[in-house]
């Protein structure tokens, strides 16, 4: 046995989704890490020991503009070039190298942490070292840093410091939630193991084992859906252990998800009720994927209220927007349905006193195990919602480790550094404006070779009959003097059409009405109908334009987006059973879908011009959609023309590093498995090609060039210091856009 010491500046334990986002940003800010994983693969519940898909604030489409950025992001769009098929070993590796990547990482697998040395009263403990068993090696690793992560989703480490946390349900009135029970209990949400299956392309017979269970003895084929050609993530609601300990009853509930997983196998095959005749298992879970232990005491305990009410902590440091997602206790074997979500009315916002102990000095966390009601982790627990969190974490680490201080230190007197500092890093942040004083794009003049002017989509591709009420959502800025929509009509007809606000800028359905409009339709085909709608807000923010149901009348979809145009249908067919998904369809995001209308809004025009994505926008302030698009975009371009950006100071400047933010349009959901599969492999959006060029002592020249992007964010290092006045940025190509967008560009 070999025993050993590291000492870094950040430890960070658990090698999930969040403590994988945690180690990155930690590193990428100076800081050396140490990332320690008991498996030996990353990714937690979404790696291919698990294989649950990654989850998160876009609730697989029902929230708009809300995918993450950061590395999360990252992850997202490499996984999506490299691995569409959604192989989940491929998965593993696109986790693995992002890891590998950053040089100031130690990562340990197959390395258990389960000794902690803490010392201080029960209200001011600080850790000093955690010490893990490496498997297979026979190494005997203590880990010692200044600041620590606990990002083991079930909070072993803080609970040996001595960390006040939580198991199970709080009472309604203690913090006034209307979904809390009356009275507190012990219960959790259970664990699933998952199966593939696949077509062998001969008959294929099934012996089942001595221990499967028959579940035509069970409620499971009257309350679950069992369909011969799901697998995977379909089968998520093989679900149990709610009502034990998902930690200390780990393998009971495997051996009873076993039972279940071979007896629906058993029921598929062999019951004559399926067509499986050639039908395969080809893989079967081994590792419960647990949804929820313990849960951490920090300064701020989130709660449904705090989620319902989008409440936008002066603190946040991440979002999300997956429904607060609560499922019964009895699981695969309850007569309710597999699980009930109650919706805010778009992203939530999170605040960075969730993510430190409360009695624990030296001690963040991140993940399902976060400061954090039973209730509202029903939201926060999915995975790309923990792996914000954990980048936030992380960046906290740095600063605290960089700094000398305890992280609650870090929201009393550097919260503003932490702040900005996620802003920079393009960290999953909504409705904060940087404002870097080091930028010098701040300071600039910024002009562009041409801009969108106007807002429409004139290129019809199929009809779309109104059967139900339809809407559309643009930006508004500075007013809208007009809308034009093109239509047929079967017969002569009216058409009524509505403007609403959307009430708070990171929302996309309708808040309150602000106009209404009716015309008189003739019968006829592709007819620009004109409503005389204005309306001049006081700030800049996008219009929702409902368009009543008249099925007289159909509307035109077009085949191409345009970025800041939303299309929506409400009240359409729901994607998951009733059995399986209890959503209440009068909130409005379940009302109001863009499902079926992604990248294809309805033929319009507004009137007027706009300014909402005009080249000031690159150095806005603001990195993501909030009541706007918050982009430059160009007028369309040919197959050989350029498009370019340009930043102008009044006297000459000094750079030596661009961070370019591309539109890598985060409405589009993007997903780690087999959900599903976009048509494109690269975002379209995004700018394939550029130069960056400075003006010096009167004469431009190229100082960068880069082909073949395929990346959000873009950082340009210069090998040596530049003096000049002026800066362009030339668009040569982008992956199959019609323009130039870009979101932020800044100068260091």
């Amino acid at each position: 046995m070999k025993t050993e010491t590291i000492r870094s500046d950040v430890t960070v334990i658990g090698g999930g989704l969040a403590g994988v986002c945690a180690a990155i940003a930690a590193a990428r800010l100076g800081s050396q890490v140490v990332l320690v994983n008991n498996r030996p693969v990353l990714g937690g519940n979404s790696s291919s020991e698990v294989r649950v898909w990654v989850c998160g604030a876009t609730a697989h489409g029902i929230n708009r503009y809300a995918r993450e950025t950061g590395i999360m992001g990252e992850l997202f769009v490499e996984n999506q070039y490299r691995n569409p098929e959604g192989n989940p070993y491929l998965w593993d590796l696109v986790i693995l190298e992002a890891v590998r990547a950053e040089p100031n990482i130690t990562l340990l697998l197959n390395t258990d942490v389960h000794e902690v040395e803490a010392d201080g009263p029960e209200e001011n403990r600080t850790i000093r070292s955690v010490t893990g068993w490496m498997m297979g090696s026979e190494r005997r690793i203590r880990m010692e840093s200044p600041v620590f992560l606990d990002c083991t989703g079930d909070g072993l480490v803080g609970f040996m410091a001595g960390a006040r946390c939580r198991i199970g349900r709080e009472a309604s009135r203690e913090y006034g939630e209307a979904w809390a029970p009356e009275e507190a209990d012990g219960i959790t949400l259970g664990s699933t193991l998952l199966f593939y299956t696949k077509d062998a392309g001969h008959p294929v017979r099934f012996v089942p084992p001595s221990f499967a269970k028959d579940i035509t003895q069970t409620p499971i084929p009257i309350k679950r859906v069992i369909r011969s050609g799901d697998s995977g993530c379909h089968y998520w609601w093989i679900e149990w252990g709610g009502e034990l300990d998902t930690v200390h009853d780990n393998e009971v509930i495997r051996d009873e998800l076993w039972s279940v997983i071979y007896g629906i196998w058993d029921y598929i095959k062999n019951s004559g009720r399926f067509d499986a005749d050639a039908m395969t298992l080809e893989w079967v879970g081994s590792i419960p994927g647990k949804r929820e232990y313990r849960r951490f005491v920090g300064d701020y305990v989130l709660n449904q209220n705090d989620i319902i009410a989008q409440e936008p902590f002066p603190d946040r440091i991440a979002f999300g927007g997956w429904s607060i997602d609560l499922h019964p206790p009895q699981g695969m074997y309850a007569e309710a349905s597999g699980s009930k979500h109650m919706h805010a009315d778009g992203i939530y916002h999170i605040p960075y006193r969730s993510l430190y102990s409360a009695n624990v000095s030296n001690l963040l966390f991140a993940g399902r195990n976060i400061s954090a009601s039973h209730v509202a982790f029903g939201t926060t627990r999915v995975m790309a919602t923990c792996a914000v969190m954990g980048e936030a974490a992380g960046t906290a680490a740095a600063l605290c480790a960089a700094k000398g201080v305890p992280p609650r230190a870090i929201y009393r007197s550097h919260l503003h550094e932490l702040q900005q500092t996620l802003l920079r890093q393009d960290a999953s942040v909504i409705g904060l404006r940087h404002e870097d004083d080091r930028d010098l794009a701040r300071q600039a003049k910024v002009s562009a070779s041409s801009v969108r002017g106007s807002i429409g989509v004139t290129k019809p591709h199929s009809a779309y009959r109104l059967e139900r009420d339809a809407a559309i959502l643009f930006p508004v800025e500075p007013a809208m003097q007009g809308l034009e929509l093109l239509v047929d009509a079967s017969g002569d007809t009216r058409l009524t059409v509505e403007l609403w606000d959307t009430g708070r800028p990171e929302n996309y359905v309708p808040g309150t009405k602000v106009a209404e409009a009716e015309a008189t339709v003739s019968k006829g085909e592709a007819q620009w109908i004109s409503l005389p709608l204005a309306w001049a807000p006081d700030t800049p923010q996008n219009a929702f334009v409902i368009i009543r149901g008249n099925p007289d009348i159909s509307l035109y979809r077009a085949a191409e987006p345009l970025t800041g145009v939303l299309a929506f249908e409400k009240g359409a067919v729901p994607n998951a059973s009733a059995d399986l998904e209890d959503h209440d369809e009068n909130q409005p995001v379940v009302a109001w879908s863009m499902k079926a209308l992604v990248r294809q809004p309805f033929c319009f025009k507004v009137l007027g011009t706009t300014a909402a994505y005009s080249p000031a926008k690159a150095i806005g302030g603001y990195k993501r959609p909030f009541g706007g698009p918050n982009l430059w975009a160009s007028d369309s371009l040919g197959p050989e023309d350029e498009a370019w950006l340009q930043l102008t100071w009044e006297s000459e400047i000094t750079l030596q590093e661009v961070r370019l933010t591309w539109n890598d349009d985060v409405n589009e959901d993007l997903i780690n498995l087999h959900h599903h599969r976009t048509p494109f492999e690269i975002i379209p959006e995004l700018v394939k090609s550029y130069r960056i060029e400075a003006r010096i002592r009167g004469e431009w020249g190229t100082i960068a060039s880069v082909q073949n992007n395929r990346r959000r964010s873009n950082r340009i290092a210069l090998n040596e210091r530049i003096s000049g006045d002026a800066l362009r940025l030339v668009i040569e190509e982008t992956n199959g856009a019609p323009a130039a967008e870009l979101v932020e560009i800044r100068v260091y």
